[in-house]
């Protein structure tokens, strides 16, 4: 039995994405999805926990949710791809992997990826950089100048650029999964009923009523009621603030994607703003996106260095299955390239254990957020066993 990759945040899971499993599980192919932990891409914590989301992917259709550790989370748009593929593929139960884009053009977005790959957009790229240009604009530029407009124009889309990624990590690692895209319709990005949209109407105390599948809904109406999100980032400013306020300059130059000083900048504006997102916003140029500066603020107050996400994660953590879900499981035993974690306490290895242990710990920040008090305890990563759903 073999069965669709899906990676995703579900930060939250909404309507456009319950679309998404239904197009990608077409034929009753079996999902399996890998989905950020407590901290997103995007250098914010989700809002809603990462059992809550795995809980709710579950209950819209997905067959096993699997965590993406968080080295990978926080990491650029390429390492959040290249970790993500590569635990798909170590399950050895994944075939292919789905994925939305604005274009639906996966022959275009395949295209960009190759010639990403190219030792001549490399060297094109270097130069492009020299000029003073952002990273983003820098890469645009050499592939239209050398592979043409068709394959630029996937970079100037967020859900293309991530699937060119995704295309660019599966040859990079040589792993055996085929790719499907699926036409974004409707809302854009950040447009009305996008998962940006409905975090903003969170923050507002609105509620999420006719955005989100009501399987979802109901996993979030219990985690409100019991205190246990919505987790904003406001709700995290002064422990994140206190653990940043404790580094040092030379703890900063060490954080993944700093570069030219860009940890100096950082370092004066964290003790000038008492806002964590505002110290990103300080931190800013035209060099470097605001994202950027959002996942090295989260970096450096979850303890990630550079280096820790290089290569693949080094186990399978699951947070979520049905009935399906346990006869990958099943299945797994046989064609799993990596250790499969059910309950965390049993981990072994060195480099499992480090890994795990920046998550569990980045779980402890995270539910400082709850509203209470009792869901606030520490150590809960380490004993959480998966949701199983209705069998």
């Amino acid at each position: 039995m073999k069965a669709v990759g899906i990676v995703a945040e579900y930060n939250p899971l909404h309507n456009g994405h319950l679309r998404h499993l239904q197009a990608a599980g077409e034929g009753g192919r079996p999902l399996v999805v890998a989905m950020s932990g407590d901290f997103t891409q995007r250098g914010e914590p989700a809002v809603f926990s990462k059992f809550a989301r795995a809980e709710a992917a579950v209950r819209c259709g997905a067959s096993l949710v699997l965590e993406l550790p968080l080295p990978w989370c926080l990491s650029s748009a390429e390492g959040f791809a290249r970790g993500a593929v590569g635990l798909l593929a170590a399950t050895g139960v994944v075939d292919s992997v789905c994925f939305g884009s604005e274009s639906g053009d996966l022959g275009a977005l395949e295209e960009c990826a190759e010639a990403l790959l190219r030792p001549e957009t490399r060297e094109k790229l270097r130069t492009e950089l020299k000029t003073g240009v952002s990273f983003p604009r820098a890469r645009e530029r050499a592939v239209s100048e050398l592979w043409g407009e068709r394959a630029a124009e996937a970079l100037r889309r967020p859900n293309d650029l991530l699937g060119v990624e995704y295309c660019k990590a599966i040859r990079e690692l040589g792993v055996s999964l085929a790719c499907r895209t699926v036409r974004r319709e409707g809302s854009q990005h950040d447009g009305e009923n996008s998962a940006a949209s409905l975090r903003a109407r969170l923050e507002r105390g609105a509620g999420l009523e006719g955005s989100v599948p009501e399987e979802a809904l109901a996993v979030y109406r219990r985690e409100t009621e019991q205190g246990r999100g919505p987790v904003l980032k406001q709700c995290l400013r002064l422990p994140v603030l206190s653990r940043l306020r404790a580094l040092n300059p030379e703890d900063l130059a060490d954080l993944p994607d700093a570069a030219e000083g860009l940890e100096n900048r950082l370092y004066r504006a964290l003790r000038e703003e008492t806002d964590p997102e505002a110290a990103a916003c300080r931190a800013k140029s035209k060099r470097y996106a605001l994202s950027r500066l959002r996942r090295m603020v989260y970096a450096a107050a979850l303890g990630l260095r550079e280096g820790m996400a290089q290569g693949i994660p080094p186990y399978i953590r699951v947070l979520a299955m049905d009935k399906t879900g346990r006869e990958l499981l099943r299945a797994m035993r046989d064609t799993a390239a990596l250790p499969v974690v059910l309950r965390p306490a049993r981990l072994q290895g060195e480099r499992g254990r480090q890994v795990f242990s920046l998550g569990a710990r980045a779980h402890d920040l995270y539910v400082l957020g709850y509203g209470s008090p009792e869901a606030q305890r520490g150590g809960q990563d380490w004993k959480a066993m998966p949701y199983i759903g209705q069998l």
